[in-house]
C-alpha cells in the first residue's frame, strides 16, 4: 500500500510541474484553468500512457498531448510558445 501512495504522490507532483510549465510557456494568467492528466490508450500503436494538457483562454480550449507518462515529461516536450493559437481545439474534434 505504501508504494501505491508514493506512486500517486509522484504523479501528482509531475502533473503539478507540467501545469506550471504550461502556464509559464504560454504566459497564462494565474487564474487561467490548466488541466493535466494521464490517459491510457488501448489502441494499437499508442503508448500505454500519454499525458494530455488543456487550458482555456478567450479564444477557447487549447490542448496538446505528450506521448509518455507525466513523470517522464520534460519542459522541452511542451510545444513552443508561438504555437499557442494553433493549439485551439475544434468544437467537433472529439478530443479531451
Amino acid at each position: 500500500m505504501f508504494g501505491f501512495t508514493e506512486n500517486i504522490d509522484k504523479r501528482a507532483t509531475a502533473l503539478g510541474r507540467l501545469r506550471a510549465w504550461t502556464r509559464a510557456r504560454f504566459a497564462l494568467a494565474d487564474d487561467t484553468t490548466v488541466m493535466a492528466t494521464e490517459l491510457q490508450c488501448g489502441l494499437p500503436g499508442c503508448p500505454p500512457l500519454e499525458t494530455h494538457v488543456a487550458f482555456w483562454t478567450e479564444r477557447g480550449r487549447h490542448h496538446f498531448k505528450v506521448f509518455k507518462p507525466a513523470a517522464e515529461v520534460i519542459e522541452d516536450d511542451l510545444p513552443p510558445a508561438f504555437m499557442k493559437n494553433a493549439l485551439v481545439a475544434d468544437e467537433d474534434d472529439g478530443c479531451c
